[in-house]
């Protein structure tokens, strides 16, 4: 088993590198700091599904949760606009939070079945009296470039400890509502709770500036433009691209140099970028293998695979079940955050949940659901071939349609919808995989003891 994992990861380093040979090895790096973050990903859903056999199909709703915490964490706040409608959130929020502690405390006196439900709705009714002033007034702050409340202004990568606790917060939430449904409505309630949050963040611009999205945040590496600035950076690509500068006038040499600081700097900034998103990835896998090999690891296997048996036997299921899909949320929000953070900007217009859940779940499964290190080469392997998909299929078409004049009708239509492409790679890869090796890549290991 330890030689096909090993074998696997050399195969896919060698895909990457192909990549940086054929094309650039920029843009094998852009690669590789989204397979890292994909990696994330697919190891929140084999947490969830590998672990304890949860079904969840709103993971994109986490993470955009994630995304939405680095706005709040790291963006500098917004003064004009808490000036305008701070204080209205906050009685709004108070009004809320009182009549859910009164509503509490009358449902457990039981004195009356009706009067916690009216309690609510009352104060429902009067803190949003107070939020649609306060919403209004915020969102006419400039609109243009702020009209919303901006974050806390904090270091950036605070926020992807941010965006994990604000996932596990909202899982929390939804878990206590939807975890006793069984496998195939819990599927259903938790893509609908991931639509309704991606929807909340389209459309309050009071708190993530909607599909105007929110620009210009702060990054944990330096910036190309600074590196192109510093002295020292040139000449250190000076001296280390000495022989290809060496023989050229000046004004050639000015031009070159100029043009090998412009690609250091792109490589320097997304080699930082990996080694943040690779130490995050191993730190959670190492957690992940550590819980899975725990007999709380056992316990979760164990009413995976017949939870009736786990609960005569004393266990918890739907406690159990509540810590396993707030990890996995957890990490999904970690991995949003992360994402966010390397676009520079959060879009809450670009999370597809119906397109990107069915991407991150392939990803679990042909990387072997149940094996940590399978899924994160699954969320690599898929989000590779997710993105190389495209230049193979133009050049498939190409080769297929050779025979066909430059300017035919049905070759360049081919050609023009090469992209969609995609969509086929990934039911072949699925398919092989289920085909010749049903517990994915890296299957599980099932240990037995002696």
């Amino acid at each position: 088993m330890h030689k096909r994992t090993l074998i696997a990861y050399v195969l896919f380093f060698i895909l990457l590198a192909a990549v940086g040979w054929g094309r650039s090895w920029s843009l094998a790096l852009t690669v590789l700091n989204l397979c890292l973050i994909s990696a994330l990903m697919s190891l929140a859903v084999n947490i969830q599904w590998g672990y304890a056999g949860l079904f969840n199909v709103g993971i994109m709703g986490f993470a955009a949760l994630g995304g939405l915490a680095v706005v709040l964490v790291s963006h500098s706040p917004v003064a004009a606009a808490w000036e305008a409608g701070g204080n209205g959130l906050l009685q709004a929020l108070a009004i809320i939070i009182i009549s859910g502690v009164i509503a509490t405390v009358l449902r457990r006196q039981r004195r009356n079945k009706w009067l916690p439900t009216v309690i609510v709705i009352i104060g429902i009714l009067v803190a949003g009296h107070f939020y649609q002033a306060a919403t209004s007034a915020i969102e006419s702050v400039n609109s243009a470039k702020t009209g919303f409340l901006g974050g806390l202004g904090l270091p950036v990568l605070l926020s992807w400890i941010g965006g994990g606790l604000l996932a596990a917060a909202a899982a929390w939430l939804v878990g206590k509502i939807a975890l006793g449904l069984r496998a195939d409505y819990l599927a259903i309630a938790t893509l609908g709770i991931s639509e309704i949050i991606i929807a909340v963040l389209k459309h309050e611009d009071w708190l993530s500036r909607g599909v105007k999205n929110v620009t210009g945040l702060a990054r944990p590496v330096p910036r190309e433009i600074i590196l192109q600035q510093s002295d020292t950076f040139v000449r250190a690509v000076e001296w280390f691209d000495r022989s290809a500068l060496s023989g050229l006038d000046e004004a050639a040499r000015e031009a070159t140099l100029h043009t090998l600081v412009i690609n250091a700097s792109s490589i320097v900034v997304k080699l930082c970028y990996a080694g943040l998103f690779l130490a995050v990835l191993l730190t959670v896998l190492l957690l992940c293998e550590l819980a899975l090999n725990s007999p709380w690891g056992r316990m979760m296997r164990a009413i995976r695979d017949d939870e009736t048996a786990a609960a005569a036997l004393g266990k918890d299921v739907k406690k159990c079940h509540l810590q396993i899909f707030i990890l996995g949320s957890a990490i999904a929000g970690i991995a949003g955050a992360m994402l966010t953070t390397l676009d520079g900007q959060f879009t809450p217009g670009a999370y597809h949940p119906l397109r990107f859940t069915f991407l991150i779940w392939v990803m679990a499964i042909v990387g072997g659901a149940g094996n940590n290190l399978g899924a994160v080469l699954g969320g690599a392997f898929i989000w590779l071939m997710w993105v190389e998909a495209e230049p193979l299929g133009i050049k498939l078409v190409d080769v297929a349609t050779i025979w066909l004049d430059n300017d035919n009708a049905l070759r360049l239509h081919l050609l023009a919808n090469a992209q969609h492409m995609r969509l086929l790679f990934m039911g072949l890869v699925l398919l092989l995989v289920m085909r010749f090796a049903p517990g994915g890549i890296l299957p599980e290991r099932v240990r037995r003891d002696d």
